[in-house]
């Protein structure tokens, strides 16, 4: 069978600024899983969804939702994946699709054993005639798929790991707390290149006998890749800035001090540590855009490195999880979806239009504070009986007869898994409303899975219709998929 090649990616020219990086003309990487298509008439939507905890169990189940909004939970694989707490969790873009063959999708697990585990999972529905006797009397029901097996561990890293992404399905890039992020190349496994993030010196910590040997915190908290492929953010502990590194060479392009002022504004105080928590890129009307998150606040800024507005409203409550949520694909229009500690998700519109000033300060230098984004709406909180944090979320993008909607799948530490679903009408008309005391709740929760772990991370996707004519082979290896980024990882 004929490989596919692809051209080969443009050279950066030397003194490249890191702005130019971005706006160099490139193909744009497949950053998610594609949208359901409302192909089925009258099938049911079928979202796997995968969740690490504490207790060191990968679990994977199915939520199958009728048109009618009902939900039906499944167990697909149940095991323990690690020795200690998993950490994080990435899902890749699924497979090309060929005649003849099933596609699948690749899953990463990182834990504080300092492994990598991957996997291979099935992006179609499992086959419910092949299920055994044992499921249909077993307490929980039980679709379980043989497509789903275990590849290999990785060992590139020698601390927990913090962050793992999938950018396209022939790179995974991994963060840890020894202060490196690994590019592996996905067709051999094979270590690309190694970011070495410098350790930050010691800082108003106990010095002498009170402090031990390398206790200085270190590490990479998390990092996001430009949709371009050319450029990475990073936050790390102990460090009061974010980094810019160029991809192309892997060296850093450039370091963005958070200064004082700032950091009192998003509620880093003296005897705070000031560091990024999380950072995500996201694209509004006005152009691409980042969002740095601390502690109890977020920080948006512009593509040249100007701060646009913070988000939380007062009181802050802590922040687990953010993420970009395209509202209008034609338009470039997306909100802002951050995860709290009392149990809700919260949408913020950053367009220019909808910030809303502050005060200027009257004390010190006297200088004008930061506007703040427009809170838009909230899924969840106590109006649904979601009383805990939410620790991680993830949001599923589904097209079908009545329009586009969103299925969020939200994990809490109580071990429950929320399925909630919301229309993108519903957030386009409360984007579009006035301003007012209080918030909007949108969507439906349409059920609750009870996993009996401590969640720690949530991913999830849209399961692809089983193609018809097309039987599971024993052989799980697909060769013709191996070579065909040949041309795209020489350098």
């Amino acid at each position: 069978m004929g490989k596919r090649k692809r051209a080969d990616g443009a050279s950066v020219p030397n003194g490249v600024t890191a702005q130019e990086l971005t706006t160099a003309p490139a193909k744009k990487a497949k950053t998610a899983l594609p949208p359901a298509s409302a192909e089925e008439k009258s099938s049911p939507l079928i979202v796997q969804v995968v969740t690490g905890s504490y207790d060191r169990i990968l679990h994977g189940m199915t939520a199958t939702i009728s048109s009618d909004d009902q939900v039906e939970f499944a167990d697909t694989f149940l095991f323990n994946a690690h020795n200690s707490a998993i950490r994080c969790l990435a899902l890749s873009p699924p497979s090309a699709p060929e005649p003849g063959k099933l596609q699948k999708v690749m899953l990463a697990s990182g834990s504080s054993d300092e492994r990598i585990n991957v996997y291979n999972i099935s992006a179609h529905p499992p086959n419910r005639r092949n299920q055994d006797a044992l499921s249909s009397v077993a307490p929980r029901k039980i679709l379980e798929n043989p497509k789903n097996r275990e590849l290999g561990t990785l060992l590139h890293h020698s601390s927990t790991i913090t962050k793992l992404a999938f950018p396209t399905k022939s790179k995974l890039i991994s963060a840890s707390e020894d202060s490196t992020i690994a590019v592996t190349r996905t067709r051999d496994w094979s270590l690309l290149s190694t970011i070495k993030v410098p350790i930050p010196k010691p800082q108003g910590r106990p010095s002498g006998d009170t402090a031990a040997l390398g206790a200085t915190p270190a590490g990479v908290n998390d990092f996001a890749v430009h949709p371009s492929m050319k450029l990475m953010i990073s936050v790390s502990r102990g460090e009061r800035c974010m980094r810019l590194w160029n991809l192309m060479t892997a060296k850093k392009a450039g370091v963005l001090n958070f200064s004082r002022d700032i950091l009192q504004e998003v509620g880093e105080g003296k005897h705070s540590s000031g560091e990024g928590r999380r950072v995500v890129w996201g694209c509004t009307e006005d152009g691409d855009e980042f969002c740095v998150g601390f502690d109890r606040d977020a920080l948006v800024l512009g593509m040249d490195s100007t701060p646009k507005c913070r988000v939380m409203p007062e009181p802050r409550r802590k922040i687990h999880e953010m993420c970009y949520v395209a509202v209008d694909a034609a338009s470039d229009s997306s909100l802002l979806a951050v995860s709290t500690e009392d149990g809700r998700i919260l949408f913020f519109s950053t367009k220019s239009e909808d910030l809303t000033p502050n005060k200027s300060s009257t004390e010190g230098k006297g200088k004008a504070l930061l506007p703040v984004a427009k809170l838009v709406a909230q899924l969840g909180g106590k109006e649904v009986g979601v009383l805990g944090r939410i620790k991680d979320f993830t949001v599923v993008k589904v097209t079908g007869k009545d329009g586009d909607s969103l299925v969020v799948a939200a994990g809490s530490s109580d071990g429950k898994l929320r399925i909630f679903r919301v229309d993108m009408a519903e957030l386009k008309e409360a984007r579009n409303a006035k301003t007012t005391k209080t918030t909007k709740t949108v969507g439906k929760l349409l059920g609750t899975y009870e996993t009996q772990n401590r969640i720690t991370c949530v991913e999830a996707f849209a399961m692809i219709p089983r193609p018809e004519g097309v039987e599971d082979s024993e052989d799980e290896v697909d060769v013709s998929e191996e070579d065909e980024d040949e041309d795209e990882d020489k350098e």
